[in-house]
């Protein structure tokens, strides 16, 4: 048995990383019979075949996985945001910074473009007042914003989102000119970019794995992971320590009477934008049952 990480699946064959080179396996048919997708991210054990195919034979325990792109063991989300083309939606960071932590993935938020508008500090304020990494982003340029993202990926597996033509591609490149990944121009009469990369995909840099993968929209995100509306307050980590001191056991932290939460956003402890996010994600879950997801 050799230990290794899936790092890219085609056509039914999966390209193992491991500690001495790539290998093309085949899943055994065993994962077919109890409905199991090898997906990329994840760490297998595999048998190399002279004679025949390669097989990949054990799928190990999976820190998370994400139904859309399909990856598994995730260290990291960088959320990608661009302040113009297109103009920055603090609604969608919010929906997937909450995704993020409901799979047990560190959330960090990229804002590009800052050499286009000079508000970048006001957004880096919202997100670092609530607990989280924020990064500018000059796109044009060599700033110092790349050595630290640089340094936050070393020896983790990471992957990038944002709606497209926010510059992924282009961070990636700039980070890694060796991947030499595709970018394309921003459509200004639909305000979106073509999409540019084409399957899921894990590049391996600096002891670690980094993940650019076709149409990680926040909207295909945001329908394919879905938060129960008891956990989602724990998903804004800003509202952890005032849970449990609302009137009401019941308080759905929206516009309750005595709610601890709506009283911190009144009191400017709470972003008010933050919370207006967590209200229309509760209001698109509050129906769901637990079975429907």
């Amino acid at each position: 048995m050799i230990k290794g990480k899936i790092i890219k699946g085609i056509g039914g064959f999966y390209y193992v990383d491991t500690e001495n080179e790539v290998y093309e396996c085949k899943a055994r048919g065993n994962f077919r019979n109890q409905k199991i997708t090898p997906l990329v991210g994840d760490n297998v054990e595999i048998s190399v075949n002279d004679n025949s195919e390669n097989t990949i034979d054990t799928i190990l325990q999976r820190k998370n996985e994400l139904v859309r792109p399909p990856l598994a063991n995730i260290d990291q989300l960088f959320i990608v945001a661009s302040l113009v083309d297109p103009k920055i939606n603090t609604t969608i960071i919010d929906n997937l910074i909450a995704i993020a932590e409901y799979k047990n993935i560190t959330p960090v938020v990229i804002i590009t473009k800052t050499d286009l508008q000079d508000n970048a500090e006001f957004y880096q304020n919202i997100y670092e007042k609530a607990g989280y990494t924020v990064i500018l982003c000059n796109n044009t340029d060599n700033s110092p914003a790349y050595a630290e993202i640089h340094t936050m990926m070393t020896g983790k597996c990471s992957a990038f989102t944002g709606n497209t033509g926010v510059g992924k591609s282009t961070l990636l490149n700039r980070l890694f000119p060796e991947l030499n990944l595709k970018t394309g121009e921003t459509s200004k009469k639909l305000g979106r970019g073509k999409h540019t990369t084409r399957h899921c995909e894990l590049f391996k840099v600096d002891n670690g794995y980094i993940a650019d993968t076709p149409g990680f929209s926040s909207l295909e995100f945001e329908k394919c992971e879905r938060i129960l509306k008891e956990d989602l307050p724990y998903c804004f980590k800003e509202f952890e320590k005032y849970l449990g001191y609302c009137k009401f056991s019941t308080c759905s932290h929206t516009n309750d009477k005595g709610c601890a939460i709506v009283d911190a956003v009144n009191n400017n402890e709470i972003s008010k934008s933050r919370h207006e996010s967590y209200i229309s994600m509760y209001n698109e879950v509050k129906n769901i049952k637990e079975w429907e997801l």
